[in-house]
C-alpha cells in the first residue's frame, strides 16, 4: 500500500461548533463521533477528526482542493458569514482572491483561529 494521509486532529474550544462550521462551510455531511472525536470526513478519505481542549490553541494552516463549482458555494457561504479573507496566507491581500496555477484560492479562518484555505487546482500544476 502506498502511504495515504488518513486523518489530522484538529483543535478546538468547542468541538460541535468547530465541527459543524466545516461540515457547513464546507458542504460536507454531518460529523460522526468516533471516541473523543467529532469526525468530519472530506471526499478522499482524508478526516478532520475535532478534538476540544481548553489550552490555548496554535493556529494551523488546512487548505482543501475544490471544484470551480464547491469554490463558488463555499466562497459564497464565506461571504454569507460575513467571514474575513484573503489571497494569501500572509493576510496582506484583504477581501482578494488568488488565481495561481489558472484556478482560483482563498485563506479565511475558523472559529478557532486556524487558517483554512480552499484552491481549485493544486499548487505548481501549472496553468
Amino acid at each position: 500500500m502506498a502511504v495515504q494521509l488518513n486523518h489530522l486532529i484538529v483543535l478546538a474550544r468547542n468541538q460541535a461548533e468547530s465541527a459543524a462550521f466545516f461540515t457547513e462551510i464546507l458542504g460536507l455531511a454531518a460529523a460522526t463521533r468516533f471516541g473523543p472525536f467529532l469526525v468530519v470526513q472530506t471526499a478522499n478519505g482524508v478526516s478532520l477528526d475535532i478534538d476540544e481542549v481548553e489550552e490555548e490553541i496554535r493556529s494551523l494552516h488546512y487548505a482543501f482542493l475544490v471544484s470551480e463549482a464547491e469554490f463558488d458555494q463555499i466562497f459564497g457561504r464565506i461571504r454569507e458569514r460575513n467571514l474575513d479573507y484573503w489571497a494569501d496566507p500572509g493576510r496582506h491581500r484583504p477581501g482578494e482572491i488568488n488565481h495561481h496555477d489558472g484556478g482560483r484560492g482563498v485563506y479565511f479562518p475558523d472559529p478557532n483561529g486556524h487558517l483554512l484555505e480552499i484552491i481549485t487546482r493544486p499548487y505548481g500544476s501549472g496553468g
